[in-house]
C-alpha cells in the first residue's frame, strides 16, 4: 500500500469534497481516500500494483475536479494579484449594475439614457452586457456546477449554476419581448440577480481564501523558519551555498546572529540557541560539542561547526509539517457526521426548489415569481458553512497546538482529548526528568568505587534506559574512560548484561536477580535505599551480588501543579512504572499521585491499559514514546514527552515537544474549546438553513417577509463568514 497527497483544484464546498471522497473510495485499487476542503488536497492510500499517480489523477478528473500534482507542504501561498484586481474591477461593475437597475426605484439620479421608462431597450441591453461579463467572471462556478451534476455529485456550484442560468435565460426571454415592443417585461428582468449572485459567491470565496490562509499561518511560519543559505567548510575554507546544495556529512558553520541550516551534530564550539519555534520554550538552550541542533534554531552568541545529518524532507521541521498535513487529512468523528449530512443536503435542496417551482406554477402565482423563488432557494441554502464548520476549527486548533509545542498526529485527538477521564503516567523520563544521579553505592566487591563504576558505566553506555545516564555522568565527572564491552544484551524490564575482559556482569532490578536464580541476602539494604526514594540496581558477577547502586531521579518542574489541576478537573491520575513499590510511592507522595501500579514490565503495561479500558474509562497514556510504545498504542490517546529530534521515530498520537507536562492541560483545554467551537459552528450552519429556506420558499410572504436572489446570495456569504470568524477565535487560545 502506498500513500499520495494530491493538490485538488475546483473544490468550493463540503459537497465537493464529500462527492470527490465518495467517488474515489468507490474506485478499484483505492483503499482509502480523505479529502480536505480547507487545505484543498486529497490523501489517498492505494494499491501500487493496480494504480499509479496518473490513473488516480484521471479519477479526480472524472469526478469533475483537477489534480495539480503532488501537494507541496512547503509551497507558501501568496495573494494572487490578478484575482485581487479582478475582484476590485467587478466590485465597481457590481455597484454600477445595481445603480442602473435599482437607482430609479429609490429616486437616485440615473442618467436618462439608462432610464427603463424612457429608454427600455438601452436599459435592458446594458443589463444584458453587464450580466454577460459576470457570467464570464463566474465561468468556473458554472463549469464546475455542470460537471458535478453530470457526474451525479451535485454541489454548491451546481445550485448556483442552475439558479443563475435559470434567471438569466428567463431574462433573455424578457429582453426578447422588450425588443419586440412589449415594455411591460422591462421591470421583470433578472439580469442583475444572476450577476450579483455570481459576484457575492466570488466575494465569499475571496474572503474564504483569505481566512483559510490565516488558519495555515503556523505551518507557514515553520516552513519559513529555515534560512535560504548556509556557510559550508570545504578544505578549511568557508563558502556560502543554498540549502539544496547541502549533503549529509557536510561540515557547516553557524556564527552569532545566524540560523542553523539543517539538523546536525555540533563537532566544535558552544552557543546559546533559540529553539522556541519547535519546543515552545522561550528560554535559550546551551548547545556544545556532541549535541544535536535543529534547523531554524537561532544562534545568539557562539561560533559552532556542525555536521549535517538530516536534510530536506528528513529534517525535524519537515517532519513536523508533514505530520501536521497528515493530521489535517484525517477526520474527527464529529466531522464525519457533518460530512454525511452535507452529502444529502444538496440533492434534498434541489428537490425542495423544484417542488416549490411546480407548486407556484400550479397555484398560478406567475412565472416570474416562481423562477425568482426557485433561484432564491437554490442560492440561500449554500452548504459552505456546514462544510467549513469542522475542518476550519480543526486546522486552526492544530496551529494553536504547534504554537504551544504540542504536535497532534490525528485530528480526532482534538475531539477525544476533551473526553479523557484517566491519565496514566510512566515514571522515569515522564514524571521525572529521566536524568537520575547515583546517590548511594553499597560496594561488596574487591573493586574500589571508581573501578566498579567504570565497569558498570561502560556497560550502561550501550543501554538506552535513562538510568544509564547516571553512570555516564559519573564517568564524565571522574574523567573515566569507557572499557570495551562484548556480548551486550538488553533484557527489557529486567536489566542489561555485558562482558568486560572475558568477565560477565549482570546489572538489573530484583526481578533480574530472581530470573538469574541468584541468592539474595541484601533485601534489607535494598529496602533501606528505596525508603529514601532510590531506584536500586543489583550488580552480579560470578553468580554473586557484588554491589547495590542507589539511583535518584528528580520530578519534573511544575509536575505537582499539573497533577493538582488534573485532579480538579476530576481526571484520575495513575503512575505506571517498572520501579519497585517503595520508590514509586516516594515519587507519588512528592508529586500528588495516589494510585500507583509498580513492578510492571514494559509488555505488561499494555495489559494494564487494556484492563483500565475494559472499565469503560477514556485513557490517555503519557510515556517516553519509545519504551512505552505498546501501552501508548493501546490507550485512547498516546502522549510522549519527547525531544524535537525524535519525532520521526515516535509511535504516539501526541508529542509534547516542549517536554512540559503542563502541555497536557493545554491539549485538553484546546480540545474542549475546539469541540465547543465546532458545535457552535454546526448550530449556526443548521440554524441558518432552517431559518432561511422557509423564508426563501415564501412561507412568510403573507406577513410581509420575503427575500430575492440577491439578498439570498448576500446572506449565504454572511453564513460562511459567521462560521469562519467563529473558528478563527480559536487562534486566541493560549
Amino acid at each position: 500500500m502506498k500513500n499520495i497527497i494530491l493538490e485538488i483544484e475546483g473544490m468550493t464546498c463540503s459537497a465537493c469534497s464529500n462527492g470527490l471522497e465518495k467517488y474515489l473510495n468507490k474506485q478499484n485499487g483505492i483503499i482509502n481516500a480523505n479529502v480536505n476542503l480547507v487545505l484543498a488536497n486529497a490523501s489517498i492510500d492505494y494499491d501500487e500494483n493496480i494504480l499509479n499517480q496518473e490513473k488516480i489523477e484521471k479519477y479526480v478528473k472524472q469526478a469533475g475536479f483537477k489534480s495539480a500534482g503532488i501537494f507541496e507542504e512547503f509551497k507558501i501561498e501568496k495573494e494572487n494579484k490578478i484575482e485581487k484586481i479582478k475582484f476590485i474591477v467587478f466590485s465597481i461593475l457590481a455597484i454600477t449594475l445595481m445603480y442602473i437597475s435599482m437607482g430609479h426605484m429609490i429616486n437616485l439620479p440615473v442618467p436618462t439614457v439608462f432610464n427603463p421608462h424612457t429608454n427600455p431597450i438601452i436599459y435592458t441591453s446594458t443589463l444584458f452586457v453587464l450580466a454577460i461579463l459576470f457570467l464570464i467572471y463566474g465561468y468556473d462556478i458554472l463549469k464546475n456546477g455542470y460537471k458535478n451534476l453530470i457526474h451525479r455529485i451535485p454541489n454548491m456550484d451546481t445550485l448556483v449554476a442552475i439558479g443563475v442560468l435559470s434567471s438569466f435565460i428567463y431574462s433573455l426571454y424578457g429582453m426578447y419581448r422588450v425588443i419586440k415592443g412589449d415594455y411591460s417585461y422591462t421591470m421583470n428582468l433578472y439580469f442583475e440577480s444572476s450577476a450579483i449572485v455570481v459576484y457575492f459567491v466570488k466575494l465569499g470565496r475571496y474572503l474564504d481564501g483569505i481566512n483559510k490562509d490565516k488558519t495555515k499561518e503556523s505551518i507557514k511560519r515553520l516552513v519559513e523558519i529555515t534560512p535560504n543559505q548556509a556557510t559550508i567548510e570545504i578544505d578549511g575554507k568557508e563558502k556560502t551555498i543554498t540549502l539544496d546544495e547541502i549533503k549529509k556529512g557536510n561540515i557547516l558553520i553557524s556564527k552569532p546572529g545566524e540560523k542553523i541550516a539543517v539538523d546536525g551534530e555540533i563537532i566544535e564550539g558552544k552557543a546559546h540557541l533559540d529553539e522556541s519555534f519547535i519546543t515552545g520554550e522561550s528560554k535559550t538552550v546551551i548547545k556544545e560539542e556532541g549535541q544535536k541542533v535543529i534547523a531554524g534554531s537561532f544562534n545568539y552568541d557562539g561560533y559552532i561547526r556542525y555536521k549535517a545529518e538530516k536534510i530536506g524532507k528528513e529534517s525535524t521541521v519537515s517532519e513536523i509539517v508533514r505530520l501536521v498535513i497528515e493530521a489535517s487529512n484525517t477526520k474527527a468523528p464529529i466531522a464525519k457526521i457533518a460530512d454525511k449530512i452535507s452529502g444529502y443536503f444538496v440533492p434534498i435542496l434541489l428537490a425542495i426548489s423544484i417542488i416549490t417551482l411546480v407548486i407556484y406554477l400550479l397555484l398560478g402565482l406567475g412565472v416570474t415569481s416562481a423562477i425568482s423563488t426557485f433561484v432564491t432557494i437554490l442560492v440561500v441554502a449554500c452548504p459552505c458553512s456546514l462544510g467549513l464548520a469542522t475542518p476550519l476549527a480543526i486546522v486552526v486548533s492544530e496551529g494553536v497546538c504547534i504554537n504551544n509545542g504540542i504536535l497532534v498526529k490525528k485530528s480526532e485527538i482534538l475531539e477525544t482529548a476533551s473526553k479523557i477521564d484517566t491519565i496514566v503516567f510512566d515514571k522515569t523520563g515522564t514524571l521525572t526528568y529521566g536524568r537520575p544521579k547515583i546517590s548511594k553505592i553499597n560496594n561488596y566487591s574487591d573493586f574500589d568505587n571508581k573501578q566498579l563504576l567504570q565497569l558498570l558505566g561502560s556497560i550502561e553506555a550501550k543501554s538506552t534506559h535513562p538510568i544509564g545516564k547516571a553512570f555516564l555522568e559519573y564517568m564524565e565527572e571522574e574523567k573515566l574512560n569507557k572499557l570495551v564491552v562484548n556480548n551486550f544484551e538488553n533484557i527489557s524490564g529486567y536489566g542489561v548484561i555485558g562482558e568486560i575482559q572475558d568477565q560477565k556482569y549482570i546489572l538489573g532490578n530484583r526481578k533480574m536477580v530472581e530470573k538469574a536464580s541468584i541468592s539474595n541476602n541484601y533485601i534489607e539494604d535494598e529496602q533501606e535505599l528505596t525508603a529514601k526514594g532510590n531506584s536500586v540496581i543489583y550488580v552480579i558477577k560470578d553468580e554473586k551480588i557484588i554491589a547495590l547502586i542507589g539511583v535518584n531521579d528528580i520530578a519534573r518542574e511544575n509536575v505537582n501543579d499539573t497533577i493538582e489541576k488534573l485532579n480538579q478537573k476530576d481526571i484520575q491520575t495513575i503512575m505506571l512504572t517498572g520501579d519497585n513499590k517503595e520508590t514509586a510511592e516516594n515519587i507519588g507522595k512528592e508529586i500528588g499521585i495516589t494510585k500507583i501500579i509498580s513492578d510492571v514490565l514494559p509488555k505488561e503495561k499494555a495489559e494494564v491499559i487494556k484492563k483500565l479500558r475494559k472499565e469503560n474509562r477514556r485513557i490517555m497514556m503519557c510515556g517516553d514514546g519509545i519504551n512505552d510504545s505498546p501501552a501508548l498504542a493501546n490507550s485512547d490517546i498516546g502522549v510522549s514527552v519527547n525531544s524535537g529530534t525524535d519525532i520521526a521515530m515516535d509511535s504516539s498520537d501526541v508529542i509534547l515537544i516542549k517536554n512540559d507536562l503542563n502541555s497536557i492541560l493545554k491539549l485538553i483545554n484546546i480540545s474542549e474549546n475546539t469541540v465547543r467551537n465546532i458545535k457552535q459552528n454546526l448550530f449556526w450552519a443548521f440554524f441558518y438553513n432552517v431559518l432561511m429556506i422557509p423564508i426563501a420558499m415564501g412561507i412568510l410572504r403573507p406577513i410581509g417577509i420575503s427575500i430575492n436572489p440577491m439578498i439570498a446570495s448576500l446572506t449565504m456569504v454572511f453564513s460562511s463568514l459567521t462560521v469562519i470568524t467563529n473558528a478563527l477565535r480559536l487562534r486566541k487560545l493560549k
